[in-house]
């Protein structure tokens, strides 16, 4: 018996005026599916990779975030401590419980309030690990995972992201190519945030409103772990 998914691309191929699938036409679409060739890909992007972490926060910050850029990952809990000071926020934190971040110490800034799981309403700060940041438009990735939970991405007011320095590429095809070695074929995660800035919409007369869909801050944190180049 016929699935529903064949009869509806049947019915595709017939209204474009094609004949039936064939298994050498089927292979070779197959063949070009999982080679997941890139299209066209900016010549902007083709720089060392010290440019690449400039090209990517001069394109953050003209999206509304801020960045700021550490030398080690010990310099993270101060730079949240200030950055929380600086926009006379509580020192109350929700943070992933991403394996990656157990090693900040936050023992150096005990005035910091660290609670860790998904975010609720009432979380108004949240600090992440990214998966990627893309140059090309200082864009954010971000994966879900029981460790990554998504809520964090969005409930919060005020967005804090870790990012480090070799994690920042080009491209958003390099972004899933990453995401592939990393998860293995069919094994992706269940979501992907593609994060540009804090949350905005100009919505109703055309008038820009912060933190419509979710954080009305994004302040990125780029912590050198690479050579220099």
């Amino acid at each position: 018996m016929m699935s529903s998914r064949s009869r509806i691309l049947g019915r595709i191929r017939h209204n474009l005026g094609r004949g039936p699938l064939s298994a050498e036409k089927a292979a070779e679409l197959k063949t070009r599916i999982e080679e997941h060739r890139p299209n066209l890909v900016p010549k902007r992007t083709e720089i060392s990779p010290a440019a690449q972490v400039d090209l990517f926060q001069a394109k953050a910050e003209a999206l509304g975030a801020t960045v700021t850029r550490l030398s080690s990952l010990d310099a993270v809990p101060e730079a949240v401590s200030r950055y929380l000071s600086d926009h006379n926020l509580a020192t109350k934190i929700k943070m992933s419980p991403e394996a990656a971040l157990d090693a900040l110490p936050f023992d150096q800034t005990p005035m910091l309030d660290i609670t860790r799981g998904a975010a609720t309403a009432e979380d108004d700060v949240s600090l992440t690990p990214a998966f990627a940041g893309i140059a090309e438009t200082g864009t954010l990735c971000l994966a879900s995972g029981p460790d990554t939970p998504s809520t964090l991405n969005f409930l919060p007011e005020n967005h804090i992201v870790l990012l480090r320095r070799s994690q920042i590429i080009g491209t958003m095809e390099e972004s899933w190519a990453r995401l592939r070695a990393k998860y293995g074929a069919g094994n992706l995660p269940r979501t992907l945030n593609l994060i540009s800035g804090p949350s905005r919409t100009a919505d109703i007369e055309q008038t820009l409103i912060m933190g419509a869909h979710g954080p009305r801050r994004l302040h990125i944190l780029i912590v050198d772990d690479a050579e220099k180049d």
